[in-house]
Parts: C-alpha cells; structure tokens; sequence
C-alpha cells in the first residue's frame, strides 16, 4: 500500500508541473460560476471535515513524543500538524478541480460505466467515513455526556441529525453558497473565541500566539519530508486526501469564477493554510499551556464540527446523487431524503464496525487517477492537447446560481 500511495503522490505533482506549464495561464470557468471569495468559501468548507476541529487536540502530544516516533524528529509538532493539513496537499484539490473544469468535459472518462460506478462507490464512501469521524470524537469532547470513551446514544442521534440536516440541504443546489460562507465565518468565529480564551488574562501572552505561527516556518524547511509518507499515521493521512480529492474537485470545478489556472493553484495551496495555520496556533498553547477545553468551549468546537460535516456531506451527496440520477426532481423530496438518510446511517456503522477502511477509498481513487492517464495517452492524446480553454458553454455569471435548482 505504500509503494501504491507513493506512486500516486510522485504522479500527482508531475501532473500538477505538467497543467501549470501547458495551461497556467487558461481561464478557468465552471457551469455554474461565483465569485472568488464564495468559491474559497465553498472549498474550505467542502474541502475539510470535522477532523480539523477534533483531531489537533488529540494528536499534538504525539508529535511530540519522538522516543515513540522518531520520524517527526525533524520538526516540531505544529509544523507536522500544518503538514498534514495545509498547503502542499491542497495540490490533490487543485488537480481534480483543473480536470473537471477544463479536460473532463472533453475526455468524458468518469461517464464511463465502470468508472462512473467506482466513483461514486468512493464519493458514498466518503460521505460515511466523514459521518464515522464526528462519530467517535464525540466522546473525547463531550465527556459530560457519557464516560469520555464510549459511543452513547446521544452521539448517534448529534450524527444522526447532522445527516439528516445535510441531506435535506442537498435538494437545492442554493444552499451551498449560504452554507459555505456562514460556516466559514462561523469557524473565524471560534477562533476567535478560543483566542480570547488562550491569549486574554493569565492564560498567555499574544507573543505566544505569533511564537507558535513561527513554528510553522519548519514545516515549510522541510516540506520534502511531507512528500512521502513518513509513517503508517501520515500514510492514512494521505489516503485520507486521495480519497477526498476525486470528489471535491469534482464538485468545487462547478464554481470556479474566471480565475487562470495559476490563481486557481495558488488560491487553494494559500488561502485555505491561512486560517488553518491561525486555528492550530490557537489550539496548540492550549495543549502547551494545559489550558481545560471542557465545557463551552468543547460545546463550541463540536457544534463547528457539525456543520463541517454538514458542509461536506452536503456538497457530496448532491455529487453522488448528481452521477446517479437520484434527484429531487426523479424521486421527489421525501424518497430523495429518506433512501439518503438510510444508506449514510448505514455505510457510517459499517465503518464503526470497521468493515470499511478509508485506506480502501484512497487506493480506489489512485487506480483512477493512473486509469484516467492511460485512457488520455491511448485515446484521447491530441484532443487534450488541442485544448485552450474552458469549455466555450461555461459562461461567467454570477446571478447563475440562484436559477439552479
């Protein structure tokens, strides 16, 4: 499975090498295009999940721990954090948003029977596993609800809401941009808050909030040692991304607004880090100060943490529903809500049960990756070499996402 992801990674960034130099200056426009500020919006929130709530708390002192894990001996713990979640990696995002927008529509590969089947087998998939994450956090953060171990019924019925909440968001295509930008101002918001609680009083110092941003410098010393996976952590990590990737570029491609395709790279690599890098810094003097989250403040972070999830299991189930024609308009809204519902609380226990592996879902979307290259230098060479531009349709218009139903 290493060598498997390591290939993937390696074909990734020549790919990206190779767009930037034959395209890098092609606008980029998707069907239904929004400006570059809702687009952002729409990736942030899309493109993460609960884990960047939930997880830095609870990863942090393993980062630290180098008796254990020698591997991160080479930077601190707030560089390996940011490594695993900014700005490199974002790259997967930038390259399957590219191809959908500009090659997809002339290739046509993912409206190939079989791929079109693995695709949203890994889209599905991911959907559950994001649902999985809120999941089995929930007693780590609200250890007021239960023994701060184990699952509860309550914490079934938060995840079970919070699906039932996405699905119904899903049947128009509207909520997205009033999704996206309340929850992006809704996680400024709790950094907000959690700042006031590290940084005001006696708890610190704003010098050791710019002393942990400083930190991050290590992470971009040595952004080579995050290339490859260091570890069996780092290697899920990855699979992690790969998994999301396919899906997110799919569905992020639909709001690209005119930016070339060298903005498009460097709005998803810097943008996104930015107020990721702000959050871990917060979290971090948490962790170094031994400052208790217990109460409003883990109130806070999961309630954050559910609308991610919503977000995303918004944005990925009207992909997959999208690709199977299982719409609104096919099955009505009651039929479209309940077969929903019903599939992601299943597919969510199969995970808890770990009969699925995210690993699984990341490996899928490589093979696709290296499919879809095969199928472009066997068939469709010259055509993806003929073209220089967004497709001639895609217009931009901004008003066009208030007609899209």
């Amino acid at each position: 499975m290493t060598l498997w992801l390591s290939a993937g990674i390696i074909f990734t960034l020549l790919a990206i090498i190779a767009i930037l130099v034959k395209w890098g200056n092609v606008k980029c426009v998707g069907v239904t295009p929004v400006r570059t500020f809702t687009f952002i919006a729409i990736l942030f929130t899309s493109g993460l999940d609960v884990g960047l709530i939930m997880f830095p708390l609870t990863e942090f002192a393993g980062y630290a721990d180098i008796k254990a894990s020698p591997e991160y001996a080479f930077a601190n713990p707030m560089a390996i954090e940011f490594g695993y979640w900014g700005f490199l990696i974002w790259g997967f995002y930038f390259l399957t948003c590219f191809y959908f927008c500009v090659i997809e529509p002339k290739v046509k590969f993912f409206e190939i029977p079989w791929v079109k089947l693995i695709n949203n087998v890994v889209i599905i998939g991911t959907c559950a596993f994001t649902a999985f994450l809120l999941l089995s956090n929930l007693p780590w953060y609200l250890p007021a609800l239960g023994d701060g171990e184990s699952i509860i019924p309550s914490f079934y019925l938060i995840v079970f809401a919070a699906i039932c909440f996405a699905v119904y968001s899903s049947t128009d295509i509207k909520y997205v941009r009033f999704l996206s930008i309340s929850t992006t101002w809704l996680f400024i918001a709790l950094i907000g808050f959690m700042w006031v609680g590290a940084f005001m009083g006696d708890n610190g110092q704003v010098s050791d909030f710019t002393n942990n941003l400083a930190l991050i410098g290590s992470y971009f010393g040595n952004i080579n040692e995050f290339i490859l996976p260091l570890n069996d952590y780092h290697e899920f990590y990855l699979f992690w991304w790969f998994a999301w990737s396919i899906m997110i570029g799919q569905f992020t491609s639909r709001f690209v607004g005119g930016l070339k395709t060298y903005q498009v790279l460097g709005a998803m690599l810097i943008f996104p880090s930015i107020p990721i890098a702000i959050w871990f810094g917060v979290l971090y003097h948490y962790h170094e100060a031994g400052i208790p989250t217990q109460g409003i403040r883990n109130i806070a972070m999961v309630f954050v943490g559910v609308v991610f999830v919503i977000n995303s299991l918004d944005s990925l189930v009207r992909l997959y529903t999208d690709n199977l024609n299982m719409t609104v308009k096919r099955l009505g809204k009651f039929n479209y809500i309940v077969l929903n519902v019903v599939a992601l609380s299943l597919l969510t226990l199969l995970f808890k049960l770990n009969f699925l592996q995210i690993q699984w879902v990341g490996a899928l979307v490589i093979a696709l990756f290296f499919s879809c290259a095969g199928f472009i230098a066997y068939s469709k060479f010259k055509t993806v070499s003929n073209i220089d531009s967004s497709p001639k349709d895609n217009k931009i218009d901004y008003t066009k996402i208030e007609s899209v139903s």
